[in-house]
């Protein structure tokens, strides 16, 4: 199998490797990275659970080649906090609804939503829509659902029901 040199910038960082041509983005962050919040749950781009920020875009990184990642910057769930571990606005309102069981899918979730805002989807029923192609097998979906509507202030924090 032939390599390729690649170089991306993660979560402010510069990484380089030589990578197999069929690498996808999520295995090169977690193997040669070591960004193992994305998680890869189905492989095949239904669950969400890998979706990262690459250049603004939430981007299911089991389906992106990690060569076509080449001189981009991607963003994981380690680099949404700021330095100082405050948490992004996304990060706090899922914290303040419980918007999460076992925390699986909650990666792909958060980069998702915070993509979607910064491109500026304010409103729940957008961000809903988002959150569409995410699968949470607890069943974590109500947290998920008052975690929005905290964000695009509709509710305030846990006990109101989505």
């Amino acid at each position: 199998m032939s390599e390729h040199a690649i170089e991306v910038t993660v979560n402010g960082q510069r990484v380089g490797a030589r990578v197999e041509a069929r690498r996808t983005l999520g295995d090169f962050l977690r193997l040669d990275a070591g960004f193992t919040g994305t998680h890869l749950g189905c492989e095949h781009g239904v669950c969400g659970a890998c979706t990262v920020i690459v250049d603004g875009l939430a981007v299911r990184s089991c389906l992106m080649l990690a060569v076509q990642a080449d001189g981009a910057e991607v963003t994981t769930i380690e680099g949404l906090a700021a330095p100082d571990g405050t948490l992004n606005p996304v990060q706090q309102a899922m914290r303040d609804n419980h918007a999460l069981q076992c925390g699986f899918c909650t990666p792909g979730v958060v980069c998702t939503m915070t993509a979607v805002m910064a491109d500026g989807e304010t409103t729940k029923d957008g961000l809903i829509a988002a959150m569409s192609g995410h699968i949470c097998r607890c069943t974590g979906y109500q947290g998920i659902r008052r975690a929005i509507r905290q964000l695009t202030g509709n509710a305030g924090p846990a006990g109101e029901h989505a």
